[in-house]
């Protein structure tokens, strides 16, 4: 089964208990939540208070991108906040392996991002112990952006190692992501699809993720 983890960073903030609401009504599986620090990426998001805030609001699995710099100082804050899933990123941290088991010593499920320019081999050691690998197809900071054609072969790569190491592994892609490339992503390998202006846009909510499902 394919899943769509709305980000929510596309979202109206204003709006942001009711956009919710409605994603789990219109069949999304999980929300994804793009915590920026303004160091890691050039962009500011949102933190532990809003996630704690809007936690009661759904019980679909929160989905938490941490692009921040040396994310195992706040793990414990996010498992509390109520992340089911905390994805940190490859090019972030310097231990990376330990963080990925302090996380799963929580009970929750932990996984890599992996930026444009980082290679999937450098993640060969680690697929086994994961839930998941996200392959930013974007350049991580900001929505809105178009998909980097090479990203199918990143995601292929995963599905490799995916299919000797790990076959259970959740492939997420994240990153201009539509109805137009859904189709190819996945074909590529990916089982989790991260949209953000491709669910939001034309406040459509129900057509686009409809949409989405039905070019897969």
């Amino acid at each position: 089964m394919i899943k769509i983890s709305p980000s929510i960073l596309s979202a109206d903030f204003s709006r942001l208990g009711e956009h919710i609401r409605e994603l789990e009504a219109c069949g999304a599986d999980m929300i994804h939540i793009d915590v920026m620090d303004g160091m890691f990426v050039p962009n500011i998001s949102f933190g532990i208070p809003i996630i704690k805030s809007v936690r009661n609001i759904t019980k679909l699995p929160f989905d938490v991108h941490l692009m921040i710099e040396d994310p195992s100082r706040y793990v414990e804050d996010f498992v509390n906040a109520g992340a089911d899933i905390i994805t940190v990123h490859y090019e972030a941290d310097r231990h990376i392996d330990r963080t990925i088991n302090y996380i799963k010593s929580f009970g929750i499920k932990a996984g890599i991002a992996l930026n444009p320019g980082t290679p999937v081999a450098l993640i060969k050691d680690l697929v086994s112990n994961l839930d998941m690998v996200l392959i930013m197809s974007v350049n991580p900071g900001f929505g809105g952006q178009k998909y980097i054609k090479y990203s199918s072969n990143k995601i292929k790569e995963v599905r490799d190692l995916a299919d000797i190491y790990n076959k259970d592994i959740m492939i997420q892609v994240d990153g201009g992501v539509d109805d137009t490339n859904i189709g190819e992503v996945v074909k590529s390998g990916a089982n989790v699809i991260v949209a953000g202006s491709g669910v939001f846009k034309n406040n459509e909510i129900e057509k686009n993720i409809k949409g989405l499902r039905s070019s897969i």
